[in-house]
């Protein structure tokens, strides 16, 4: 059986900490048994690894997080959505790139990343395969039972005929029904739907054929702007008469709220500042600035470089509509080689803008080999060492150097120790939209360099 991970979310409801690159599951705010901060990744991926399952588990992402994944977790696995769209173009890719170099019928299954859960949970998922073929169904899912009538979930509803089998046949399905509602489907013993979903690679991959989709990977990878914006459950759950689900009875969380996520923090106090005569508050600094929290009654408080969120947590989870009108470059950013922090950002007089970061590569990683045709960069090491690859040229370079990248110049930077530099960007274009990359890694920049430069 293949694991696939699915990473999305925009940030929204975890603002100021979250953005559209860094969503929720990134955030490094929960303990490990080490006492370490750790993200909701990397909480996952060590619990597969105590399940050695993590040879066979790889994460779907759009393109803008793979840095931030790589950054955390390592040399995984990673399957790039061309484009962040729903979670059927999701599925459908990871399946057909999943199932191109085989020649069985790889059996998948499909779980968010973004949970807060035991290993028993996964050990869940992990016997799916076995209820797939006991039950003869085309879908095994994982249901959750309910703590509460909550109307924040969506419902499975089981048939209640079951006899002593593990699993219950699915009746249908309800997507976040009222309270009343749900406290009536509770009664009559429906699960919470956490998308987990379990198949064999060939049932989806007819259902695409018969809906006209592509059906393989290099086809889905062209089309993919093409497929229909749509969720798993609804394109492909709600018109499929064959699906079981297993009950689940550990614990689960949808850790998509500041009131959800509050009681999961082991500090109530993070980064740097004094909380005083403070109750049932969090509070969570990113910057480098300190906060002062003086008698706080059930509140959140977090601060990052995209903004500052001062919130009741009756309220705090009702900020997704307000973050809309903020949205802009995201301040701070984990990428493969380490992070950075903007410093400033302006539009200068002659329209040009002027960007100014801080960034820090870690001991062996480097960015990069990249060209810019809409913009000048200067650099000034303030830590550390490493070597300056300038259109084809090596240099080493230390604290105190400064280097000028003109536009058209192919250039990289590698950590020999920890490295720090402060970036001026200055153009008329400073996204990704103006850069192009040759190669990633060190050695492929290497052999394209054939001047060195001592110092």
């Amino acid at each position: 059986m293949k694991l696939v991970l699915l990473s999305g979310g925009s940030g929204k409801r975890l603002w100021p900490l979250s953005n559209d690159v860094r969503s929720k599951q990134f955030l490094r705010v929960l303990q490990n048994e080490q006492g370490d901060m750790v993200s909701m990744l990397e909480r996952v991926w060590s619990q597969l690894a105590d399940l050695d399952a993590q040879d066979n588990a790889y994460v779907c992402a759009s393109h803008a997080q793979t840095d931030i994944i790589y950054s955390q977790l390592g040399d995984v696995s990673v399957i790039v959505e061309p484009m962040r769209m729903d979670t059927f173009p999701a599925i459908a890719l990871a399946t057909l790139y999943l199932s191109q170099d085989t020649l069985v019928d790889e059996v998948v299954a499909v779980a968010p990343v973004d949970q807060y859960v035991d290993k028993a949970f996964f050990k869940a998922i992990l016997d799916l395969p076995r209820t797939l073929d006991d039950s003869g169904a085309d879908l095994a899912l994982l249901g959750v039972r309910p703590l509460c009538p909550s109307s924040q979930f969506g419902y499975i509803r089981v048939e209640q005929a079951g006899g002593h089998a593990p699993y219950r046949r699915v009746d249908s399905f309800t997507e976040k029904p009222n309270r009343d509602r749900a406290a009536q489907m509770v009664a009559e013993g429906a699960l919470w739907n956490c998308g987990v979903f379990c198949f064999r690679a060939s049932y989806l991959i007819n259902l695409l054929r018969e809906r006209g989709y592509p059906t393989t990977y290099r086809n889905m990878v062209e089309q993919f702007d093409r497929m229909p914006l749509r969720s798993f459950d609804y394109e492909v759950l709600e018109s499929s008469e064959s699906i079981v689900v297993t009950p689940y009875d550990g614990a689960w969380k949808d850790m998509g709220t500041w009131p959800v996520l509050a009681p999961e923090l082991k500090n109530d106090f993070i980064g740097r500042g004094v909380a005083e005569r403070c109750e049932d508050s969090q509070v969570i600094n990113e910057l480098k600035i300190p906060i002062m929290a003086v008698g706080l009654r059930n509140m959140i408080v977090a601060a990052s470089p995209d903004g500052i969120l001062v919130a009741d947590k009756e309220h705090a989870g009702d900020i997704k509509g307000l973050v809309a009108q903020f949205a802009g470059r995201p301040m701070f950013e984990e990428r493969r080689w380490g992070y950075y922090r903007v410093l400033d950002h302006c539009t200068l007089a002659d329209g040009s803008e002027a960007l100014t970061r801080h960034c820090t590569l870690r001991t062996g990683a480097n960015m990069s080999y990249q060209q810019h045709l809409l913009r000048e960069e200067v650099w000034t090491v303030i830590h550390g060492r490493g070597v300056l690859a300038l259109d084809g040229a090596l240099v080493k370079v230390a604290a105190g150097d400064v280097i000028r990248v003109c536009p058209g110049q192919w250039h990289a930077l590698m950590a020999e120790e920890d490295l720090a530099i402060i970036e001026v960007q200055r153009g008329s274009e400073l996204t990704e939209a103006d850069c192009t990359r040759r190669f990633q890694e060190w050695d492929d920049i290497l052999e394209c360099c054939y001047n060195v430069v001592e110092k």
